[in-house]
């Protein structure tokens, strides 16, 4: 008998027009212990910046905060873009919520900056071709192995006595997915946003793995856009939200989650559609048959360990329904 297919959240925090930004924030809150009651797996959050939609610049502070107000679900990152920080400190946050959460946490890693130009330059976020050594220098932090002569060996890390988390690269393209591999973490494949296949990924970093202490076994994750509703035409309506909103960012217009209803009175340029014919074919989208058939189908053709799911649409209580419906659609255990 095959096991059971893990499924996880990923939340961005969208910010819907016609609320805050605490009421973005209160709302991951919301989210985390319906997904903790649910029965899914994890909870990540993506680290974002100098988007108007989006309230997950912070994924520390989010994870601190869920993990407090949740008891089984695994908290972490999906992830910290560790270009945009120094080594240093991610070592420090993160031993510091595995001291708090022991057991709970996920340190998931990224080399994209989560912004655009002007936000890597206000982050002083180093280039892409620099995140093998930033890496190297975060890992060299916490097992406490840099060579004697070097002027980091001099400095511990707070809080001592405590480990980091178990670590995953995330990826779009494949790029990274052997050294997750070679370096015993775990690894998870953007499928969400890139049209890359992410089959060959998942094969490259099986092929290069090396057990760790963490991570005695490969695992993979797949990560997916959803939007689940009673029927599939429901469904349909409400990722229209969803489909404008990437339109209007691809094409630099910044604004909150537009409603469903303003979304299809939106009259957009060729461009803008062409955006959405574009990038529609990697959402699902659908009633809860349609949804778990289709996540089913990609995760065996990909083969996926898991699969995490990020839903965008402009009502919150209609994106928890969303999270339930799938939840119920696999016959996850609630706990």
């Amino acid at each position: 008998m095959s096991k059971p297919l893990a499924l996880s959240i990923l939340d961005l925090a969208p910010i819907a027009e016609g609320t805050s930004t605490p009421d973005a924030l209160a709302e991951t809150i919301k989210l985390a212990q319906l997904g903790d009651a649910l029965g899914y797996t994890r909870l990540w959050y993506a680290e974002h910046h100098g988007m108007a939609s989006i309230a997950s610049s912070s994924p520390e502070i989010l994870i601190s905060s869920a993990a407090a107000h949740t008891k089984n679900i695994r908290v972490g990152s999906g992830g910290v873009m560790l270009l945009n920080h120094a080594p240093l400190r991610i070592a420090e946050a993160f031993r510091t919520l595995e001291a708090l959460h022991p057991g709970r946490v996920d340190l998931g890693l990224g080399r994209a900056p989560g912004g655009d130009g002007y936000a890597m330059r206000a982050l002083r976020s180093g280039g892409g071709e620099e995140f093998s050594a930033y890496l190297a220098e975060m890992m060299a932090f916490d097992e406490d192995n840099f060579p004697s002569d070097h002027p980091f060996s001099r400095v511990p890390v707070a809080p001592g006595g405590i480990r980091l988390p178990p670590l995953w690269l995330l990826g779009s393209s494949g790029a990274s997915a052997q050294a997750a591999g070679q370096l015993g973490m775990g690894y998870a494949f953007a499928a969400h946003f890139s049209h890359t296949p992410a089959g060959p990924a998942f094969e490259a970093y099986r092929y290069g793995f090396k057990p760790s202490e963490a991570m005695p076994e490969p695992r993979t994750i797949l990560g997916v856009s959803v939007v689940c509703a009673p029927t599939d035409e429901e469904a349909q309506y409400l990722s229209y939200s969803q489909a404008v909103q990437w339109a209007l960012f691809t094409t630099g217009e910044q604004r909150r989650l537009m409603s469903p209803e303003d979304a299809h009175a939106r009259v957009l340029t060729s461009q803008q559609q062409s955006v959405i014919d574009h990038q529609s074919t990697l959402w699902i989208v659908g009633s809860p048959e349609t949804v778990r058939d289709t996540i089913a189908e990609k995760a065996e053709s990909s083969g996926a360990d898991e699969v995490i799911i990020t839903t965008t649409v402009h009502s919150y209580e209609l994106r928890r329904r969303s999270y339930q419906l799938i939840a119920e659609a696999f016959g996850l255990v609630p706990r």
